[in-house]
C-alpha cells in the first residue's frame, strides 16, 4: 500500500474548520446522498484536519455526549483513499481523547467500514440501524 504524507491539525482558525466541511460536504453529501451532515455538535466538536500537498483530503471530529467521547465523521477523499490515511487520521484522535481522559473511544461506523474498524481495534457494541437508509452499527474501543 502506498503511503501519501499527511498533515495533521486540529482547526484552530475559521480556514480549518471550513477545510474540514468542504471535505465532509464532498464524501457525505456530495458523495454518499446524506442530508443531515451539518448539525449542532459541530459547534462545540474537535474537528482534525489531514492535508497532503497542503490540500484538505480527510477530516474527523471528536466529541463528548452523554459522558461519553465519539468519534465521527470521519472520511477521507476519494482519490486519497487506500493509502493509510483513515488509520493515521483514527490514530490521532485516539490520542487526543487519551489527553482529554477518555478511557473509552465510541463511533457509530457505516457497516461497509465495520472490517476496518475492527483491524484497528474496535468492536461492535450493538445492533444494525439505520442513519439515513444507511446501514450503521455503534462501536468503541478501550484506549487504556
Amino acid at each position: 500500500m502506498e503511503q501519501t504524507p499527511l498533515t495533521l491539525v486540529w482547526a484552530q482558525n475559521t480556514g480549518q474548520l471550513e477545510d474540514c466541511f468542504s471535505v465532509r460536504q464532498e464524501v457525505f453529501v456530495e458523495e454518499q446522498g446524506f442530508i443531515r451532515e451539518f448539525d449542532d455538535t459541530d459547534k462545540t466538536a474537535y474537528h482534525l484536519l489531514g492535508t497532503a500537498d497542503g490540500a484538505p483530503v480527510a477530516t474527523a471530529r471528536l466529541f463528548q455526549q452523554n459522558g461519553q467521547w465519539t468519534v465521527g465523521r470521519i472520511c477521507v477523499r476519494k482519490p486519497f483513499r487506500g493509502k493509510g490515511l483513515g488509520r493515521v487520521l483514527l490514530t490521532e484522535v485516539e490520542h487526543k481523547a487519551r489527553e482529554l481522559g477518555a478511557s473509552y473511544l465510541y463511533l457509530d461506523a457505516q457497516v461497509r467500514a465495520e472490517g476496518f474498524y475492527k483491524k484497528l481495534g474496535y468492536c461492535s457494541t450493538g445492533e444494525k440501524h439505520l442513519d439515513e437508509g444507511c446501514p450503521h452499527v455503534g462501536m468503541r474501543k478501550a484506549l487504556v
